[in-house]
């Protein structure tokens, strides 16, 4: 299904659905795609918007973890959502944790999923020679636990983006940023009810990244899929959507008193 991408002031965005807003944040190589099953699926219950990252379009000097979690702070502010319900994956998930340490005003829950933040075996240092096709696609297939989801399609986007030399760089950048604002103990100022959805074959952020997590966040659940890689919302998308459904109902269950 195609959507509508929207516009206001310099953000572009998608918005399906209504209710209390359900944000994504993508990863480096993330598209709209990776999304499609989750936005189908919740726009019955809450209004799903998708901002588009500038990941590729920042000047470098805020090609950061940083510039991107004010670029989503901006964002929340420009559409004046409140009680949001924050998801991010791999960079996005990272971004998602920076912005709520800083705007926890905003923030009803967070919803990590293959998160980097602590730890994360990324595309490495540098790219081989510009123009290996074939490189490309074996590190796409290693986010999946079943490598035939690393479609034609999806490889070619990744492709693409490395082989522009401003791009890669970019890229670079922005792997060696997340490797560097590395979070640890501040994850305990977190408040929100934390949602933590890894996969149990994710080589990228390993199972223990997620364990980590759930220790350091104080008010937080995980749960583990089995085969699957980094991205549970795109390999096995109706066990995170029901995963996720069960957190969010009973987020806005009254509390019963004993």
């Amino acid at each position: 299904m195609d959507y509508e991408i929207k516009q206001e002031e310099k953000f572009k965005f998608i918005e399906e659905g209504s209710g209390e807003p359900l944000v994504l944040l993508h990863g480096l190589f993330g598209a709209l795609s990776n999304f499609k099953s989750l936005i189908e699926y919740f726009r019955q219950y809450n209004k799903v918007i998708v901002p588009m990252l500038p990941l590729l379009d920042m000047d470098i000097l805020h090609t950061s973890v940083g510039g991107l979690a004010k670029f989503v702070n901006k964002f929340l502010e420009t559409r004046n959502l409140e009680k949001v319900h924050l998801l991010g994956n791999s960079l996005g998930g990272h971004v998602a944790l920076v912005h709520t340490l800083k705007h926890p005003e905003r923030i009803k829950s967070l919803i990590l999923t293959g998160s980097s933040g602590l730890f994360e075996n990324g595309m490495g240092d540098s790219y081989p020679k510009r123009g290996d096709y074939e490189y490309i696609r074996k590190k796409t297939e290693l986010t999946f636990y079943d490598p035939k989801t690393a479609t034609k399609e999806l490889v070619d986007e990744v492709y693409s983006i490395t082989n522009n030399r401003l791009k890669a760089i970019k890229i670079i950048a922005l792997a060696k940023s997340a490797i560097r604002n590395n979070l640890g103990e501040e994850l305990s100022q977190i408040q929100q009810p934390t949602l933590l959805v890894w996969g149990n074959n994710d080589t990228i952020t390993p199972p223990f990244v997620g364990r980590e997590f759930n220790k350091l966040i104080p008010n937080s659940e995980l749960y583990f899929v089995d085969k699957c890689g980094h991205a549970p919302m795109m390999e096995v998308p109706d066990e995170f959507n029901a995963i996720l459904h069960k957190f969010l109902k009973k987020l806005n269950e009254p509390a019963t008193v004993n």
